[in-house]
């Protein structure tokens, strides 16, 4: 009889190991760097807002929009949007979604330690539940090795250090990962409680409702053509994913209903959200803006023009994107056009690019290369500690303030 393999043999031999055993160490590694590169950070931090000079690991994650998150949990949503003198609407928790608050205070209440460490314990948790979910994602399209070395790609990405801060970002992204897994797999049902949470806790309801619209009027548009009746088994799949399609509108439009009804003004939440902007809403302009103001009148909108054709190509052609599948295409040029039509270019948009998370998984189908997918490690690792040191913390302006994160 032939023995198995031994125990101690197999503990030295991680790819022996169990999926969730090895997309967990690689998880803990890269947040345990952001670590290292934040408590640096801290060292360094001179006067602030927030702190007194050269604060603690944990005092100094938990400045900027962590502080909004706390007020949600600890004061809720005001009735009545605050106003300046001049009756302009003032900024407010209403820009940040209730998710991440409501957990953290009832975790608070459960645990009896502070809301800000119940907060920064949830998206701690959470960013390793999402890598999670994420490799389980990836490995619906690639190898077990290839989904590895993209989920370590996502876990390494240059914002990644928002996973292990008390922002909702973690939470964003294990909800989404695991309505796109259910989605990938026609489990609609499935997919209903995460298409929810996520839309409840970053605004990333819009473009997910526009994936699942439009591959269900796809899928309707392929019957028409083919001018034949859904089969009987057929037929429960495509009404549960009509009923996904609509709750994913109705998800996506939920926050702003609720601040409409809480306030009673049907603008309440965008009104608040481009508080920060310094202007109103005006879809796709605040790009052209930034194009122009930067490259001038000519060159400006030729180089937007040129960057939305690139990314349309890659996303159409690229042979690494293609292999990521039809939804998780979707979901990224659905995602790109969201932020085309609502973002306010600024340093922030770094940290929205998270959720185009599954390009990750593209970036390990360039190359099998070991030393390409090591070397694009370093890179992301690089670039963190230029994010963590330029944009988190905080350095008065000339003219005051500090770009945020």
């Amino acid at each position: 009889m032939t023995a198995g393999p031994r125990p101690a043999g197999v503990l030295l031999r991680p790819a022996q190991w169990p999926w969730w055993l090895q997309v967990s160490p690689a998880y803990a590694a890269a947040r345990f760097f952001s670590f290292l590169v934040f408590t640096g950070a801290a060292f360094k931090q001179g006067p602030n807002p927030w702190m007194p000079e050269a604060p603690g690991y944990w005092d100094f994650i938990t400045i900027w929009d962590g502080r909004w998150y706390l007020n949600a949990a600890e004061h809720g949503y005001p009735s009545v949007l605050p106003v300046d003198a001049m009756g302009n609407v003032q900024e407010s928790t209403w820009a940040f979604y209730p998710v991440l608050p409501v957990l953290g205070k009832g975790l608070s209440g459960l645990l009896g330690i502070p809301v800000i460490a119940s907060m920064t314990v949830i998206a701690m948790v959470a960013g390793l539940l999402a890598a999670l979910v994420v490799f389980r994602l990836f490995r619906h399209f690639a190898s077990h090795r290839t989904a590895l070395w993209g989920t370590v790609f996502v876990a390494s990405f240059p914002v990644s250090g928002i996973l292990q801060v008390p922002y909702a970002e973690s939470l964003n992204l294990l909800f989404l990962a695991a309505a796109m897994l259910a989605l990938v797999r026609r489990r609609y049902v499935a997919a209903m409680p995460f298409v929810v949470l996520a839309a409840l806790s970053r605004p990333t309801g819009v473009p997910f409702a526009a994936v699942v619209g439009l591959l269900w009027a796809h899928r309707l548009w392929t019957l028409l053509k083919e001018r034949r009746r859904p089969g009987a088994e057929e037929l429960p799949s495509l009404l549960w994913h009509g009923a996904l399609a609509v709750l994913s509108c109705a998800a996506a439009l939920a926050w702003p209903a609720l601040a409409w009804a809480r306030t009673g003004d049907p603008e309440a939440y965008t009104k608040t959200e481009t508080v920060w902007r310094g202007g109103g809403l005006v879809p796709f302009k605040p790009w052209w803006d930034m194009a122009v103001g930067t490259l001038g009148p000519v060159l400006g909108p030729f180089a937007l023009a040129a960057f939305l054709a690139g990314f349309a190509w890659v996303l159409l052609k690229a042979f690494p994107v293609r292999r990521i599948g039809v939804e998780l295409r979707l979901w990224c040029a659905c995602y790109m056009v969201y932020l085309l039509a609502f973002l306010q270019p600024q340093t922030s948009t770094f940290r929205m690019l998270l959720p185009l998370f599954p390009l990750g998984l593209a970036t390990a189908f360039v190359s099998r290369s070991t030393a390409y997918r090591w070397s694009v490690v370093v890179m992301f690792s690089l670039l963190q500690i230029v994010w963590i040191v330029w944009l988190w913390a905080w350095a008065q302006l000339p003219g005051g303030g500090d770009y945020p994160p």
